[in-house]
């Protein structure tokens, strides 16, 4: 007899509809998994055959074979297992069930018949929903992460035995459902605040300027001036993440599996700050079957490199298409993938290997030839698609030992959420972006025009430094934010003047 049960397979950080179809026919005992399955998907045999023996029933001694349709799309993941084991007890006739067709099945199995979650549930939920299916089963410790998807059945099972018995009708269970409004308001503290940050106002300035406009920043200074700490402190003024960039956050980090131990659902702005041994493939995503990098990792939130002159060269230089297109799109000769990756990129590292050039305190004792060739590592390129360049000093000792507290991040992102709702009211309707860091040349032209005082201020400062096209681009979207800030329609002298001080170092990097 031939049975099908609906499952689905994760491509990328989306899933796609499979088939997956069991015979059983009379011939020599065997067991034969065909459909491009890679390795744990061949060997689910041996899990289900003893789930399906410890769960009270009785193994066909027969020849099985198990087909994932469609056959050119690559199955892999444990995910397979529950399907399987349900298909081979509906082809020997053990289950009969009509809710069969309209429920998508997903899960791991352990050799007692008990489930164990899987990778990629969510994006597995909105499939089964985009498919016009009634319900999904999943793995109960799944059953919170798939929740999330409106719209659908979400049937958490705790064994093999409790899946058959729903889907026979003898027993209920009920599906699961959780209250969005309540996540997001119980899981989005970060745990650090800007009010512990003593002095370096300058640099919470342009952190402010930054979070409102959704700029890169690049910061350069001694060992201890607190560029860690600033940064780790970044998405905490931050706009909250909407539901819909949750959704998109979420998904990566399922298809990762991440999310066992969580919350059902990303409620705060990524953070990831990888260490600078990382390889590119680990950096924006690769590998034989292509798997998100940490720039994916980090879409809609914050990606922290420290240290980044001890990156090599080749990883730092692999971060231009997603800083460009918000987009990573890995090609391999069975196709190409693409992972979101718009994230707000900050790059901290010291003025020289021993990290004290220029300090008052402490005397460097690297040679010229040293500082020229550490200075080198960030390509001019690279520097160019940084909207903000910092120089962080250390903090004096009456700073660091002030009793007062610094400003609050709930004040500074009041600020920032207020310069983010002008940017998304003045792109309504004919963009796909909300954030100045984001805009085109074209658009630059239509919403920073300048006066002739603005024109001639950026015209001697990119005359003076030396700037690229791109960097002139870069200062006009900055001196947008700030007149944004400042509750602004124009771009006036002021905001081009504050604009350029975060561009005034490049020119001696670069050279």
């Amino acid at each position: 007899m031939l049975a099908k049960i609906r499952s689905s397979a994760v491509v990328g950080v989306d899933a796609r509809p499979v088939t997956v179809e069991v015979d059983i026919s009379y011939g020599l005992p065997g067991f034969a998994t065909v459909g491009l399955a890679e390795g744990a998907v061949r060997e689910s045999r041996e899990r289900v055959k003893a789930a399906i023996k410890n769960s009270g029933y009785d193994f066909p001694n027969r020849r099985i074979t198990v087909n994932l349709a469609p056959a050119d799309l690559k199955k892999e993941g444990t995910g397979y297992d529950l399907p399987i084991a349900l298909g081979i007890l509906t082809a020997a006739e053990i289950l009969s069930s009509a809710k069969l067709a309209s429920y998508g099945v997903t899960g791991e199995l352990s050799l007692d018949g008990s489930t164990r979650p899987a990778k990629g549930i969510l994006p597995m939920a909105i499939a089964a929903r985009n498919n016009g299916l009634e319900g999904i089963l999943v793995p109960l410790a799944n059953a919170e992460e798939a929740a999330v998807v409106s719209g659908i059945k979400i049937i958490g099972v705790k064994t093999l035995y409790e899946a058959v018995e729903f889907l026979a009708g003898t027993r209920e269970l009920h599906p699961r459902s959780i209250d969005l409004d309540a996540v997001f308001q119980d899981n989005t503290d970060y745990g650090v605040d800007f009010d512990e940050v003593r002095g370096q106002e300058h640099v919470k300035r342009a952190m402010e300027i930054a979070a409102a406009g959704g700029h890169n920043i690049l910061m350069k200074g001694p060992p201890g001036a607190g560029k860690t700490m600033m940064a780790r402190r970044l998405p905490t003024i931050l706009p909250d993440l909407t539901f819909d960039e949750a959704l998109e956050t979420t998904k990566i980090y399922s298809v990762m599996g991440l999310m066992q131990g969580r919350t059902p659902l990303v409620t705060t702005r990524p953070f990831r700050a990888p260490h600078h041994t990382i390889s590119d493939a680990g950096l924006i995503g690769g590998g034989q079957v292509p798997r998100p990098g940490e720039v994916s990792l980090a879409h809609n939130g914050v990606l922290f490199l420290d240290e980044s002159h001890e990156f090599k060269k080749n990883v730092l230089e692999v971060l231009r298409q997603p800083l460009e297109d918000g987009m990573v799109t890995i090609s391999r000769a069975t196709g190409s993938l693409s992972f979101p990756s718009r994230f707000m990129l900050v790059i901290a590292f010291n003025p020289c290997p021993c990290g004290y050039l220029g300090d008052m305190k402490h005397s460097c004792r690297c040679t010229t030839a040293q500082v020229q060739r550490y200075e080198s590592r960030l390509s001019g390129p690279l520097l160019d698609r940084i909207d903000m360049h910092l120089e962080v000093p250390s903090v004096p000792y009456s700073k660091m030992a002030a009793a007062q507290k610094g400003v609050p991040s709930a004040v500074i992102k009041e600020k920032v959420e207020r310069a983010r709702k002008r940017q998304k009211e003045r792109f309504a309707g004919r963009h796909h972006y909300h954030s100045n860091g984001q805009m085109t040349p074209r658009d630059i032209k239509a919403f920073c025009a300048l006066d002739r005082a603005s024109e001639k201020l950026i015209e001697n400062a990119v005359e003076r430094l030396g700037l690229s096209a791109r960097s002139y681009h870069r200062i006009l979207k900055i001196g947008r934010t700030i007149a944004d800030l400042d509750w602004s329609e124009s771009v006036q002298a002021a905001h081009i003047a504050e604009a350029v001080q975060y561009r005034r170092f490049e020119g001696s990097m670069e050279n």
